[in-house]
């Protein structure tokens, strides 16, 4: 009898771990914990008003859609394979050197690492995510030079290089003005400035050979103050002046160069210019040439994504709309989100798996198809889009908008930029 009992027992306790494992099995995502994500971008300084906080303000959006599940066309499943997506935001203030040392703290305390706005940040970051083996994604910093001087495992940049901005905006310049004999530049004296420039000069110089340097001005990063650098300028007798000013120093260039007559005297390319559209309206003059760092905001495609990406943002923003920052930082979200739903992991554990589903991805954010085409897969390409800005009483528009196929603005796989330009753009 007591045998008997315990067979039963036994046989009861037998199918009881059946059911409760079919029933794990069956709801994977009832069990998993959450992936923590570290969040990089300014959130004190110049720089933070118009771009770390709109990247902000995006990740907090895009999360928690995509954790409620259903809500982001294109990407109904919840989180990551189920799994909620937690944010661990910090702020990139502070130079390289901090931000190498907040980098290794994050890096224990999260699973993966979207972030960096200031180029020389990602290059600094760059190596140590390999020696960390931590997956870092960087959403915006644009200097070509992270993947045409290394190759990394571990490192993923889902938005274009500087290179597409300048080749882009040099072309356009040339269409518009096909008279032009000077141009001019101001830009940031450091990677992304000095990348920035150099492209756009190389690039002129193929499209237009006898084009004259009038003066190249290199402004300390967020120096805020160019009074020096504008009189240079408006004696330079350029028809085109080049800047690759973001953030406060863009702002800043514009308020200062407007009331003293830059803007009338020459064609001034912007092409970080629509950070600020919002914040100086009516205060950028006409004729400005803006860029957007791609097919952003104003220039993003009419898709049911970015319909739903732009209301989300504003609804919970104050009717505010997303600027290119706030762009990029839904695109990075959304190329994890592909690469770890392509993988079908279900653990943080399993990264390498995510990873190799990462290299070569294509997917679709709120400004239009995306591809990992350079830098062995790791490195993102897309078109670019520029227009010219044109007053309507007291609303801003775009005129002459033209859009370049990615495959004009970028160089094939494996070949730097810059030889690149000076092949004439060979493929």
């Amino acid at each position: 009898m007591q045998r008997n009992a315990s067979h039963v027992l036994r046989a009861v306790l037998f199918a009881f771990c059946l059911v409760l494992v079919s029933t794990m099995v069956a709801t994977p995502g009832a069990a998993q914990q959450p992936v923590k994500v570290g969040v990089v971008t300014f959130l004190s300084g110049a720089a933070a008003g118009p771009f770390g906080v709109p990247a902000k303000q995006a990740a907090e959006v895009m999360v928690e859609a995509l954790n409620a599940g259903g809500k982001v066309p294109g990407y109904h499943a919840k989180g990551l394979n189920g799994a909620p997506i937690e944010l661990v935001i910090i702020d990139e203030a502070g130079g390289t050197t901090k931000q190498v040392t907040e980098y290794r703290n994050l890096a224990q305390r999260v699973d993966l690492v979207i972030g960096y706005i200031s180029s020389g940040d990602c290059l600094a970051i760059a190596p140590v995510a390999d020696e960390l083996k931590k997956l870092t994604i960087l959403f915006d910093c644009g200097t070509p030079r992270v993947f045409e001087d290394a190759s990394y495992k571990y490192l993923f940049r889902t938005g274009a290089t500087s290179t597409m901005d300048n080749v882009a905006s040099a072309m356009y310049v040339v269409e518009n003005k096909p008279g032009l004999k000077k141009i001019a530049g101001i830009n940031q004296n450091y990677a992304w400035g000095q990348d920035s420039w150099n492209d756009f000069v190389a690039t002129m110089k193929v499209l237009k050979p006898n084009v004259e340097i009038a003066t190249a001005q290199w402004p300390q990063l967020l120096s805020g103050q160019y009074g020096a650098e504008i009189s240079s300028l408006l004696s330079s007798g350029a028809d085109v002046v080049h800047s690759s000013f973001w953030g406060g120093d863009m702002e800043a260039f514009v308020l200062q160069a407007s009331p003293r007559g830059l803007f009338k005297k020459s064609t001034v390319v912007l092409t970080c210019g629509e950070t600020g559209m919002y914040k100086l309206g009516n205060q950028i003059p006409d004729g400005t040439i803006i860029a957007a760092r791609g097919p952003f905001d104003m220039y993003a495609p009419d898709s049911e994504l970015n319909r739903w990406f732009r209301k989300a943002y504003m609804d919970k923003f104050g009717g505010v709309p997303p600027s290119y920052p706030s762009y990029k930082m839904a695109q990075a979200l959304l190329g994890l989100k592909s690469a770890w739903e392509k993988s079908k992991v279900q653990s943080p554990a399993d990264m390498d798996k995510v990873i190799a589903s990462f290299e070569h991805l294509t997917f679709e954010g709120p400004g239009g198809k995306v591809t990992m085409g350079l830098g062995k897969g790791h490195q993102a390409v897309q078109g670019m889009v520029i227009g010219t800005v044109k007053h309507e009483g007291s609303k801003v528009t775009y005129v002459n908008v033209k859009h370049y196929p990615a495959d004009k603005v970028t160089p094939p796989e494996g070949v730097k930029a810059e030889d690149w330009i000076k092949s004439g753009f060979k493929k």
